[in-house]
């Protein structure tokens, strides 16, 4: 296991795990919450294998408020 010490709002902790998806590169780690684990599971499915930016364009095109 790795831990990377980091302050993480409130509002994400206080969020359901299943609500969460989470990416991470060497540099970088992206926490994106959906209102459904459904949503969660789908966007999971659509953006297998896909490289950070085209996951936030998706999330920004599918799933964003």
């Amino acid at each position: 296991m790795i831990c990377i010490k980091t302050k993480i709002p409130q509002e994400i902790c206080d969020t359901d795990d299943e609500l969460k998806a989470i990416y991470h590169s060497k540099d970088t780690v992206c926490i994106w919450v959906f209102k459904t684990r459904i949503d969660r599971n789908k966007f999971m499915d659509e953006t297998a294998g896909m490289l950070k930016n085209d996951r936030e364009m998706h999330f920004e095109s599918f799933y964003k408020v």
